[in-house]
């Protein structure tokens, strides 16, 4: 191996030591995702109410919009031609990315709707009700998939028995967070309650 090449592989270790493991990544997820309900519930309220309450849902999907086309396109944008991309695609790897952001927009629409529709249907913290069953059913739906995809050796037999529970598990934990969330147990305000303090 000559200079070159050695310094190249020194630089990329190097590069490699420096860079988060996955774990982290996966905890700001956690973090970041876990605000996102929450986030979306209160600009979706603070949208013009009254006439306008039937399109305060769409109009808060369409920021999202905004933000999504601000992180995912520009700042890969800017981050691939840092990294001196040669910009080169193949339809496979594009139609499943596609499907990916198609699959996750919808999600994120039809997140708004049930806040919508919990908040409509007078529950107290429509955050509170809604984002426990988004997350702990996510999980499972990934994890039924990912068999499909890649069916384990010996068939449904060789599924362990934690993977059962731990999936009954989370169903029964979302049920449980969602139901007694101490924010989901503070009564609704009543309408021109808020007035009358003043």
């Amino acid at each position: 191996m000559d200079s070159f090449q050695t310094k190249h592989v020194n630089q990329k270790e190097k590069g490699t030591k420096k860079r988060m493991s996955w774990p982290v990544f996966a905890l700001m997820t956690v973090l970041f995702w876990g605000v996102y309900g929450v986030l979306l519930h209160i600009g979706r309220s603070n949208m013009p109410l009254g006439a306008e309450a039937p399109n305060a849902s769409l109009k808060a999907f369409l920021l999202v919009g905004v933000a999504y086309f601000v992180v995912a396109i520009v700042g890969p944008v800017i981050v691939l031609m840092r990294n001196g991309t040669n910009w080169s695609f193949n339809g496979k790897g594009i139609a499943w990315s596609f499907f990916a952001g198609t699959a996750g927009a919808i999600g994120a629409f039809t997140l708004i709707l049930a806040l919508g529709a919990a908040a409509a249907a007078k529950v107290a913290s429509p955050a509170a009700a809604v984002m426990p069953i988004v997350f702990a059913g996510a999980p499972i739906v990934n994890a039924f998939v990912g068999m499909m995809m890649h069916p384990p050796e010996g068939g449904l037999k060789a599924i362990p028995l934690p993977f059962i529970l731990g999936i009954f598990m989370a169903a029964g934990g979302a049920f449980l967070v969602a139901k007694f969330s101490p924010s989901a147990q503070a009564p609704v305000p009543k309408p021109g309650a808020a007035q009358a303090k003043h």
